[in-house]
């Protein structure tokens, strides 16, 4: 697989260094950018895909919604990500039930592009202090758990994707794998 160059979108959560480090060990370009980047300068970067990091709270995602509804880019959304893009295309979010960071057994709904050969189950990292509770309409859900019924979801059309929990994190079996199936997503879009 070519280079290809991914921009790592920062909304303030504690592992978004941890994602630029493994897109990076990934050989990919990557690098960390402000989700308050005006749409034109994310575009003269000229991204082969974007990753939008988990962070604290829907209040600080500055204008990654306008990413997600304006730039025609393949997108993985981990954590805050996963539910911004939920809301954005008019899913819903809430509090979950389990809370802090935990170790979830997750089940393959569906290996989509991002989720190839990660199933049946995988085991995953992730906080469940907010999650997706309703899919936008017309969504793909491609993974559930005990905890969470929208572990990981897909637009019906467009290369956006969501995952609930933390691919980056070393607690998270097939993490690496999942990253190399976005940037396959990448490299053919």
């Amino acid at each position: 697989m070519r280079e290809l160059k991914i921009l790592v979108i920062n909304n303030y959560g504690q592992f978004c260094h941890l994602i630029h480090r493994t897109v990076r060990d990934l050989d990919m370009d990557t690098k960390i950018v402000s989700n308050t980047t005006p749409v034109e300068e994310i575009l003269e970067q000229e991204p082969d895909g974007i990753i939008l990091s988990g962070g604290p709270s829907m209040e600080r995602i500055g204008l990654c919604q306008e990413y997600v509804e304006s730039i025609d880019r393949p997108i993985l959304g981990i954590c805050l990500g996963h539910q911004l893009i939920a809301r954005t295309f008019g899913g819903q979010t809430g509090s979950g039930d389990l809370g802090g960071y935990a170790e979830i057994d997750v089940e393959i709904l569906d290996e989509d592009d991002i989720l190839k050969g990660l199933g049946p189950r995988t085991s995953v990292w992730a906080s469940h202090a907010d999650e997706v509770i309703a899919l936008p309409e017309g969504f793909l859900h491609l993974a559930r758990s005990d905890v969470c019924e929208i572990e990981a979801m897909r637009h019906p059309e467009r290369p956006i994707y969501g995952v609930q929990w933390h691919p980056e994190v070393a607690h998270t079996a097939q993490g690496e794998e999942l990253f190399m199936n976005f940037f396959e997503v990448c490299e053919n879009y």
